[in-house]
């Protein structure tokens, strides 16, 4: 699994292989049982310390994208569905980007393309 880490990133590092993880998931890059590297083997392609990349895997094992068993290592997990927590946590951030979308002088036309743009990146 290759990852592109940001070293001059204002972004942590944990949070950059999250993202990663989670972009990759929905672009079908990796898919659900997909094995992960261990956190040894991901530290130590990517040059970082092993507690970086267990805090990234945590956060995910917490959200449902990964699972973890001591026999099979880390997995991608099944796609899970939309819960009401997930959903008034989406709503919240797209509120704030919507925000600054609006500072911005976007209008609805622009956003519609943009949030077309994107979700059909992710079909493909």
């Amino acid at each position: 699994m290759l990852m592109e880490i940001d070293m001059k990133s204002d972004i942590p590092i944990y949070q950059q292989i999250r993202n990663q993880v989670i972009l990759g998931i929905a672009a079908g890059k990796l898919l659900p049982n997909e094995p992960l590297p261990s956190v040894r083997q991901m530290a130590d392609e990517i040059r970082i310390n092993m507690m970086t990349v267990s805090k990234a895997y945590n956060a995910l094992k917490t959200e449902g994208y990964i699972v973890t068993d001591r026999r099979n290592g880390t997995k991608v997990a099944e796609l899970p569905q939309a819960t009401p927590e997930f959903m008034k946590q989406l709503y919240t951030s797209l509120e704030l980007v919507l925000a600054e979308a609006v500072i911005h002088q976007l209008d609805d036309l622009d956003i519609h393309a943009i949030v077309t743009q994107i979700s059909t990146n992710f079909k493909n």
